[in-house]
């Protein structure tokens, strides 16, 4: 099965402040999809960072697409870069920054699929 994600995707404010917009959910897309993940295209502006949050039972990987950065897991922190794969455990705190003077864009992949009450900020 073919999908086309359209060009018009609409973006919204996650409860981390990325700016995402969901690609493909195996529970919200029309297509009868057989997959245990979800796949968002995410975006932060110069200086803007996400807030600290963890996924309570579910693994993220985020594939780096343009622009750098800074990912915060735990007491871990690195930069990140384009063609850049970060793996982040489930119950992770994490959050990451947009150190660069450009537009930071990845992919987010979440397993299982994402859920609004799996993820939680972290004060």
């Amino acid at each position: 099965m073919l999908i086309k994600t359209p060009f018009n995707c609409q973006y919204f404010r996650a409860l981390d402040e990325t700016l995402i917009c969901e690609l493909l959910h195996p529970e919200r897309d029309d297509k009868d999809l057989e997959m245990n993940f979800s796949i968002a295209h995410a975006i932060l502006k110069p200086g803007e960072s996400s807030l600290s949050h963890k996924m309570k039972k579910s693994t993220e990987i985020y594939y780096i697409l343009e622009g750098r950065g800074l990912m915060h897991i735990e007491n871990e922190k690195e930069e990140v870069v384009p063609n850049q794969i970060v793996y982040i455990p489930p119950n992770s705190a994490q959050w990451i920054e947009n150190e660069g003077d450009e537009e930071l864009k990845f992919l987010c992949l979440v397993s299982p699929p994402w859920k609004a009450e799996d993820e939680k900020l972290i004060p």
